[in-house]
């Protein structure tokens, strides 16, 4: 179902169904004889969400050697990838004294609960109601905890978040680490401006942002036909495009650097390599000019 003005979703439907889908891969490659990641949470997720065709996914079901789309190895190896970029992210930040994070669009994400912080790190998570509680309830009930002090922001990204964000403790005058996993797609291109607005707005000197890196003018015209047909595959009745907004919008790297970060890009091929893989050919040509971005408000 397509995208309409003031929607909302939980981890079954809509939106919130790639946040599972996200999760389901996650707990895939955790399952392998030796993990590339380890999510210990994300199984109990998926399967609370209940979505059966998300459960096979995460138990390995609709795994096909050799397929270019369902290939264990190869969807281990994308997760494991995107995964460590943010994971590593986070570490830097703390690693360079920041103590403060956010997770936008925050999902089924359960950094909180599995990476080191050091001492004093406040973590928010902000999302849509219904998710923040099913997470919040779900991995409460399986006994785990979280490892910093994490503050659900049960908020719209489309409604005063900044506010919220503060009501929950947030503090504009310190560094922040942000974090807008797989979310940029999703936002109609002058709500991703608006976006990176607050987040600059909010951002101390010194502040860290982590993000998708994806260029929509480099991308092939068989590139939606290949979601939709991943989509179709894995058996969702959800079509991934009828999700994500079109039209001309600012790339995220040249939006930031004009409003005062200093930004650094690695190709999807670098972010492979840098962990011992090989970018397939066939996945190459499928993304362009994408990767991930970190940047510095300076």
């Amino acid at each position: 179902m397509a995208r309409t003005e003031g929607d909302s979703w939980d981890p079954a439907t809509s939106v919130g169904s790639t946040a599972t889908g996200v999760a389901a891969s996650r707990a895939l490659a955790t399952k392998q004889p030796d993990p590339l990641i380890v999510d210990p949470f994300a199984d109990d997720l998926v399967r609370a969400v209940g979505l059966e065709h998300m459960v096979r996914l995460a138990n390995g079901e609709l795994c096909v050697d050799g397929d270019q789309m369902l290939d264990r190895q190869r969807m281990c190896e994308q997760i494991a990838v995107r995964t460590r970029f943010f994971d590593d992210f986070f570490t830097a930040a703390g690693a360079s004294g920041i103590r403060q994070a956010v997770i936008l669009a925050s999902g089924l994400d359960t950094r909180a609960y599995r990476l080191d912080w050091p001492a004093g790190t406040v973590v928010f998570e902000v999302d849509q109601p219904g998710v923040i509680e099913f997470k919040s309830r779900t991995l409460a009930e399986v006994g785990a905890e979280p490892k910093a002090d994490r503050r659900a922001v049960p908020v719209d990204l489309r409604d005063d978040w900044q506010k919220a964000l503060r009501d929950n403790g947030f503090d504009p005058a310190a560094p922040t680490a942000w974090i807008a996993e797989g979310l940029l797609i999703y936002l109609p291109p002058d709500a991703q401006d608006r976006l990176f607005d607050t987040i600059t707005a909010l951002s101390a000197p010194g502040s860290r942002l982590g993000t998708d890196h994806m260029d929509m003018n480099s991308l092939p015209a068989e590139w939606s036909d290949k979601v939709s047909e991943w989509s179709r595959r894995v058996g969702s009745e959800v079509d991934l495009v009828d999700l994500f907004y079109s039209g001309e919008r600012n790339t995220a790297a040249d939006y930031l650097a004009a409003h005062g970060w200093q930004v650094a890009i690695q190709s999807s091929r670098e972010a492979y390599a840098a962990h011992g893989f090989e970018l397939p050919g066939d996945l190459a040509d499928l993304a362009g000019d994408s990767g991930y971005l970190s940047a510095t408000r300076k």
